[in-house]
């Protein structure tokens, strides 16, 4: 390991306890920066920086020692505006180096870490070759647009022996954590059902609007990469990517994964026996969307059932929530969100009955993610991510499972030993999504 990269443990410590408010003053931070000594600095190169990654960059940005020297994105206008903002934050931006193709920001040899917030369609290309360029990678979620992807992306790490966290920042709440503590304790009783929902109502595809030329700036040959080429078009271009199958895999895997992560995570759940997934697009039918704005998805596991259901358009979800996970046992059914946790007490319980009032969440997700990868990045400890690549790839799979069902019009099978579906129809259809354009996804021996 480089001598930059052979970090101190104190300088770990001061990076973990500093960063439990999600406030900070640039200044403070500039301040306890100067604290940390140079060959401890973590320098950072940013992928795709319009939307989440932006949001990371800037959670990167308060741990101590960690500095953005590079940034990437194919729209030239975004870049200029992330430098300003930037230089309002009081980062000296005259060190940075911009990008418009990825693979020249991994050639940049001060790099120690990227952050890749692009569209889903590129994580799985970027993180694998910034593990062979020697980078340790915070990959946003889904970690893969595929299931072959995601196993392609586990190999790399493994191979390459990088640190990579997945973006599911719901790991790093304390009251996530604590909800699933009080599962595994049994008071629950025997747990049949967990009911896993989403209900966006202010989620809105694009309207339908006629194909046009890329705006000025934009490198819309660099966005498409390893997609299917089509001509450019507002309604599929930025926020909306996630509602098409070339790029994303619509809310099942946008929220599904931070959601679906939970319900596997307390049930101590692998891949599951068969998946049902039924659905259309009812909410929306006039815009321009292909992934389904609702579905309702059945998982069967030994022991128990997990049920998906999101609909966009309407917030009215179970148990009075927007979205949520329950796990619903013969003494009493916890109820877990971003906002907090409680049990509801199951009436009719012959055994010992169980509730537990509304625990408020009371911390900041996203900043205590990037500080446990960051402590990771020093300490070299794999074992303390909160969220490892192979985690992530387990529930993006998890999550593909049922859109590949939806999309086959079938019940599916999974072999788990085979690690593939009983038909072979569908995995030559869905395992893998094709690449086009010269672009190639690795093959990691």
């Amino acid at each position: 390991m480089p001598t930059r990269r052979s970090f101190l443990h104190q300088g770990s410590a001061l990076m973990g306890g500093a960063l439990l408010l999600s406030s900070f003053d640039r200044n403070i931070f500039s301040s306890l920066n100067n604290r940390v000594n140079p060959s401890d600095q973590i320098n950072v190169g940013a992928i795709g920086i319009n939307g989440m990654g932006w949001a990371d960059l800037q959670a990167a940005l308060k741990v101590p020692g960690v500095n953005v020297v590079a940034l990437c994105d194919i729209d030239k206008n975004v870049l200029d505006k992330r430098m300003g903002e930037l230089s309002k934050m009081n980062v000296d931006t005259s060190r940075i180096k911009t990008y418009g193709d990825y693979r020249k920001l991994l050639e940049q040899k001060d790099i120690d870490v990227v952050i890749i917030g692009t569209p889903d369609h590129w994580h799985a290309l970027i993180m694998i070759e910034a593990c062979q360029a020697g980078k340790d990678v915070y990959v946003e979620k889904p970690v893969g647009n595929s299931i072959v992807e995601c196993r392609a992306m586990v190999a790399a790490q493994q191979k390459y022996g990088r640190a990579v966290q997945a973006g599911q920042w719901q790991r790093s709440q304390q009251h996530f954590k604590d909800a699933v503590d009080f599962v595994a304790g049994g008071q629950l009783g025997n747990i049949r059902t967990v009911k896993v929902w989403c209900y966006q109502g202010w989620m809105k595809p694009g309207p339908v609007v006629p194909d046009s030329a890329p705006p000025a700036g934009v490198d819309y040959g660099m966005w498409l990469g390893p997609a299917a080429k089509r001509a450019y078009n507002s309604s599929r271009f930025h926020f909306n990517f996630r509602w098409f199958w070339d790029y994303a895999g619509g809310l099942m895997t946008d929220w599904g994964v931070h959601l679906l992560d939970y319900g596997l995570l307390g049930m101590k759940a692998g891949v599951p026996k068969s998946i049902v997934a039924l659905g259309g697009n009812f909410a929306y039918p006039d815009l321009y969307e292909e992934t389904p704005d609702t579905l309702t998805t059945l998982y069967e596991f030994d022991g128990f059932n997990l049920v998906w259901d999101h609909a966009m358009g309407i917030d009215n979800g179970s148990y009075g929530r927007d979205h949520g996970i329950a796990y619903i046992g013969n003494n009493g059914t916890l109820v877990l969100s971003r906002g907090g946790w409680e049990v509801i007490e199951e009436k009719n319980a012959k055994e010992k009955k169980v509730s537990k009032p509304f625990v408020k969440s009371s911390d900041n997700g996203l900043d205590l993610h990037m500080a446990n990868f960051m402590d990771v990045v020093r300490s070299r400890k794999m074992e303390d991510l909160h969220c490892s690549i192979q985690e992530g790839s387990h529930v993006a799979t998890v999550a593909q499972m049922g859109n590949i069902s939806l999309r086959s019009g079938q019940r599916l099978v999974w072999d788990k030993g085979a690690g593939k579906f009983s038909d072979e129809k569908v995995n030559r259809a869905y395992l893998m999504k094709e690449y086009h354009n010269g672009w190639k996804l690795p093959i990691i021996g």
